[in-house]
């Protein structure tokens, strides 16, 4: 299965590669230049922790390109009454009793600390597409599962400042 991304996941992805490249990349070789002139490399801590600083970001462009080629983009809009990317839709889960408020996001942008749910988790594929008042089966996994009812959507837009997920 294909990243999803949306024509601004795309421009941010982009963004930290570039800077990633040319600020991120000239700042770890520095580290590791400088850490290398205090001698003995064996022993040498800032030395060792400037290369990991400097793979890890070489490592991070590396995902962030192969991302790019993987993926498809897929449009940000969706109809004002179903659920679609970037909504935000309150949840009442029968089984607990309990309302939930989610934000629909591409795979690079969930953070489940903010609610923010990818289209690509359980919960995520299941109301995607369904409407205010539907019912949803949640197939969480082959012995597993629970019903959701979709209380409200808002359309909300991708404002810029939600954040790449790290890998």
């Amino acid at each position: 299965m294909r990243n999803q991304l949306t024509s601004k996941d795309v421009e941010r992805i982009e963004e930290e590669i570039e800077y990633r490249k040319l600020v991120v990349r000239k700042q770890a070789l520095e580290a590791v230049k400088e850490a290398r002139a205090h001698g003995d490399l064996s022993e040498n801590f800032e030395y060792h922790a400037a290369k990991k600083d400097k793979n890890q970001n070489e490592s991070r462009i590396r995902y962030l390109e192969r991302m790019l080629k993987t993926s498809e983009v897929v449009p940000e809009d969706s109809k004002d009454d179903e659920v679609g990317l970037n909504n935000t839709v309150r949840l009442y889960f029968e089984e607990d009793d309990t309302e939930e408020t989610y934000k629909l996001v591409t795979s690079v942008r969930g953070n489940s600390l903010k609610h923010y749910i990818s289209t690509e988790s359980p919960i995520g594929r299941a109301i995607f597409g369904h409407k205010v008042g539907d019912t949803v089966h949640v197939k969480v996994n082959d012995n597993y599962g629970y019903d959701v009812v979709i209380r409200s959507i808002e359309n909300t837009v991708d404002d810029g400042t939600d954040k790449l997920r790290s890998f």
